[in-house]
């Protein structure tokens, strides 16, 4: 296994981690599992920094690291969604999930169909992945009182992560329409 895909497999790992830290009754515990989110996040980027530098990438890695990241942004905005059972988080965090299952689909389907080309990650999804980074790092260390200062930000930056959500996830949509469209005719 590669450096790349050890730094992977460790974000996978560090999952249950933040879950555990997070629902400790410290007054640090939101503190903490955020420092352990930033690890997480800095660990995404460096992952795939050092496939390219070193030329290191593989199958597995390209299949690990989307699902690492999925599983990751999932666990966490749903800890938070239990934290602050309020409208808007719960809608941010069903469109940010949804969307990410939504594409998840699409890019398998597309790449079955020759095309995965159409469905490669744009500027707006590196923009959503970072305003929710951010979010979910706020919002996790605001759950308890010393670090609580961070939660208007990070309700700010998640309904600017669900914007790009919504938006990336139109973008990838009409870009694969000609051929989801080819392909429901070719069906009837």
């Amino acid at each position: 296994m590669n450096i790349p895909n050890l730094l992977t497999s460790f974000r996978v790992l560090l999952i249950p981690v933040i879950v555990l830290v997070f629902l400790q009754d410290f007054v640090w515990a939101g503190f903490c599992a955020s420092m352990l989110f930033g690890l997480a996040s800095i660990t995404d980027w460096l992952d795939g920094y050092l496939a390219r530098k070193l030329d290191q990438g593989s199958a597995f890695g390209a299949f690990l690291d989307p699902v690492a990241d999925k599983l990751t942004v999932s666990v966490t905005l749903i800890l938070i969604t239990m934290h602050y059972p309020t409208v808007t988080i719960a809608i941010a965090t069903i469109i940010i999930i949804g969307r990410e299952i939504v594409i998840s689909a699409l890019r398998e389907w597309m790449a079955k169909s020759g095309e995965s080309d159409r469905v490669k990650v744009d500027g707006i999804g590196k923009w959503k992945t970072a305003a929710q980074m951010l979010a979910i790092g706020f919002l996790l260390g605001s759950a308890t009182e010393p670090t609580s200062w961070g939660f208007w930000p990070g309700v700010v930056l998640l309904i600017v992560a669900t914007i790009l959500t919504v938006w990336s996830m139109v973008g990838y949509l009409k870009s694969a329409m000609p051929v989801i469209l080819k392909s429901t005719k070719a069906i009837s």
